[in-house]
């Protein structure tokens, strides 16, 4: 179905240069799909771009979601070059490994500019030619950590738990122009989300977890995604047993899942 579905369709995505990013890029030029590649790393998005063959044009665009003040640009940039973006794939976003109270505003805000401000300020610069075309789709990668927390990763989970009430209440306002929301919710999956995070000094951990270097492969979860976004529906978890059976217990037993999480170390 994605095939038929994205073939010729002009799709954006943010944080290609690798991990689940890098695994929807090639799945989407499997799909015959126009790119456009971003990602604060212009060589690692040439060597992506590299590699997506099938894809009818790949366009590289560098781009910052940290400094949503840019998005503006971006947008006119990305539309200067390919004419519409059908498709737009926020992907791109940091994760966290630090206590509250021992993590400064300083780098709350680096996450929340990076997970949350970048993406809607990109999401509001794109509307007006999605809405003319009375035509689009978001596909949000976020977290199951927006649906539920974890301790060391506050920022991490606000930001996730605010693009959820972002894009879920963009869905409803734009039904009528005929614009889709895909929220995607991946559990553990191989990338290098972890070595990245932010401690509480600001510093990446440059630490594999156990629990991503166990998850799911970044191109099962880009399938999934990619499948889920051309059936249309709204949500799609990727998640293992074990972390279904968590997204369950906090919906049906919230108070045996707030006494689970007690003082759970990182």
């Amino acid at each position: 179905m994605a095939d038929s579905i994205f073939k010729g369709k002009v799709v954006w995505i943010t944080g290609a240069s690798s991990g689940i990013g890098e695994a929807l890029a090639q799945t989407f030029a499997a799909a015959e799909s126009r790119l456009i590649l971003s990602s604060r790393r212009e060589s690692e998005l040439n060597r992506v771009a590299g590699l997506c063959s099938g894809a009818q044009s790949v366009t590289v665009l560098p781009l910052d979601l940290s400094k949503p003040e840019s998005m503006e640009d971006a947008c006119r940039q990305a539309l200067a070059r390919e004419g519409v973006v059908d498709v737009m794939v926020h992907n791109a976003g940091v994760s966290q490994r630090a206590f509250a109270a021992d993590a400064s505003l300083a780098i709350d805000e680096v996450i929340m500019r990076t997970n949350f401000m970048g993406p809607v300020a990109l999401t509001k610069a794109l509307l007006p030619s999605m809405r003319a075309r009375r035509q689009g789709h978001f596909i949000v990668v976020s977290s199951v950590l927006g649906k539920f927390a974890l301790p060391g990763r506050s920022a991490y989970c606000a930001s996730k738990h605010a693009l959820h009430g972002f894009f879920d209440t963009l869905r409803a306002e734009l039904w009528d122009d005929h614009i889709q929301v895909t929220l995607a919710l991946p559990g553990w999956v191989q990338t290098n989300v972890s070595i990245n995070a932010l401690t509480a000094s600001g510093a990446p951990q440059r630490k594999m977890d156990s629990g991503t270097a166990t998850g799911f492969s970044p191109e099962f979860c880009a399938k999934r995604i990619v499948d889920a976004a051309a059936a249309g529906k709204p949500e799609v978890n990727v998640v293992r047993l074990k972390e279904y059976a968590v997204l369950e217990m906090r919906r049906f037993a919230p108070a045996l899942f707030r006494r689970l999480i007690r003082g759970r170390k990182m």
